[in-house]
């Protein structure tokens, strides 16, 4: 068996992608617009905001390895035509700007070529690239052997571009030498295989089985697939892609799944950690420094080790609450002996989390998410708690929902991790940029009225 080289590396393709038009468009409107008497920081910025803003709305950054290139010009027709009547629109607003449609054409019209030749080269390129080297490829299993089934084994064979290695299937109805096992056989497979993606025939599987795999496919962070037929599938919302001629039906990812909220939440916790860390902590640092040294020897600063994104460990800071001791894996518990004077002040009004704002700028957490549990906490409840580990697949947070709701600090019983986790995955879920807000806003309320399991 073949190891699993799934494409380390293509996560940077469509940052990769979005700079080089960003970097194109600054760079011919700079040379094509620069006689028509325009601010060129407040132009620039304009056009780039704009340029992502239209992106998410005609999704012209969703290409996939099954994208044809009719989609991809579509996509590129779409994404200047809209980005035309804004940057057209732009001109009434700046009295002092000189509007002229030649240059404006010129510079669009560049402006298409260039990105257009890019893309096709970087599809082409790719598509070359899975067919020579074998790199960069997916590795898939199907359940059910049915002719829709063979059908897509079909087009993984035959479609090498696509970059899909196809393992075998399971199947509970018949046996052939291509099939490898049963359904309950599946999840020992996929995790020894490192199998990225399940395809499901669902006439072949019971709804409880269904249920049980999309809980295993979350847990685990595995796309699955269905081959579609006239079965229900929950309340999930689906989305059809096209493999050739072949649908194929995927549950749609979570906004914070798509790569321009992910820009839009980094871009806010930017500029909302440098708010605190400039205004608050720069003079909040030295005076709580002395406070501390004074009563406790040891460092200002406590940075422990969490569990963060896709469960990679990260070092959380805060300011240090409690004596040192040798007990950091133990979370605080009511009248800890641990806590000292100051620390008890700090951690009733949250002041102690503060520092996490730097963990915010540097890319390691976002202000609002789920908060970084002890690597304790993980291994005593991942397997325990449905859908614990769909947590991981945001950046914890310096506050959320869940602790807004009153499920934070010290866990007593298995009741309060339900209650956190449940309030997690709707957070993941059901994201927006208003949700961010109103949190942030109730942290500070809940800081201001004094919280019960704040110690």
């Amino acid at each position: 068996m073949v190891a699993n080289q799934t494409g380390r590396y293509s996560k940077y393709i469509r940052p990769i992608s979005i700079l080089f038009d960003l970097i194109i468009i600054t760079i011919l409107s700079l040379c094509f617009l620069r006689d028509l008497k325009l601010n060129e920081f407040h132009f620039l910025l304009f056009q780039s905001i704009t340029w992502i803003f239209i992106a998410v709305i005609v999704k012209y950054y969703e290409v996939f390895r099954f994208t044809t290139p009719v989609e991809i010009i579509t996509k590129l027709v779409k994404q200047f035509s809209v980005f035309l009547l804004v940057t057209i629109a732009y001109f009434p607003f700046v009295k002092t700007a000189i509007f002229s449609g030649r240059a404006i054409a010129f510079f669009m019209s560049i402006s298409f070529l260039f990105i257009l030749a890019f893309k096709y080269f970087l599809f082409y390129y790719l598509k070359k690239y899975r067919i020579s080297t074998g790199s960069n490829f997916r590795t898939a299993i199907i359940i059910g052997y049915t002719p829709e089934s063979i059908r897509l084994k079909e087009v993984f064979e035959n479609r090498k571009d696509y970059g899909y290695r196809f393992y075998g299937y399971f199947s509970d109805k018949k046996q052939n030498p291509e099939i490898l096992g049963k359904v309950d056989e599946i999840k020992n497979y996929i995790i020894d295989n490192k199998i990225d993606e399940i395809y499901c025939s669902l006439n072949e599987i019971s709804n409880e089985k269904l249920k049980d795999l999309i809980e295993f496919a979350d847990e685990f962070n595995k796309a699955i697939k269905f081959i579609p037929d006239t079965k229900e599938i929950f309340s999930k919302n689906l989305k059809i892609n096209y493999y050739e001629l072949f649908p194929v039906l995927s549950l749609q990812k979570t906004q914070l799944h798509n790569p321009y909220i992910k820009g839009i939440k980094r871009m806010f916790d930017i500029f909302f950690s440098l708010f605190v860390i400039l205004l608050i902590l720069s003079w909040l640092i030295p005076l709580l420094a002395i406070l501390i040294k004074l009563e406790s020897k040891g460092p200002v600063f406590f940075k422990q080790g969490r569990p963060g994104l896709d469960e990679k460990e990260f070092f959380c800071y805060k300011f240090r609450s409690m004596q040192l001791n040798g007990t950091t894996e133990k979370e605080a518990s009511k009248n800890d002996p641990r806590v000292t004077k100051t620390g008890k002040f700090m951690r009733k009004t949250s002041i102690d989390e503060l520092p996490q704002f730097f963990n915010v700028l540097i890319g390691d957490m976002s202000v609002v998410g789920p908060r970084p549990h002890l690597w304790s906490q993980n291994k005593s409840y991942a397997k325990r708690i449905k859908k614990y580990m769909v947590r991981h697949y945001v950046k914890p947070g310096v506050t959320g929902l869940a602790q807004v709701k009153g499920f934070r600090g010290e866990i007593e019983t298995d009741e309060d991790m339900i209650n956190r986790i449940k309030f997690d995955v709707f957070y993941i879920e059901n994201w927006s940029l208003i949700m961010d807000i109103k949190i942030i806003v109730q942290t500070v309320i809940n800081i201001f009225k004094g919280e019960e399991k704040a110690y």
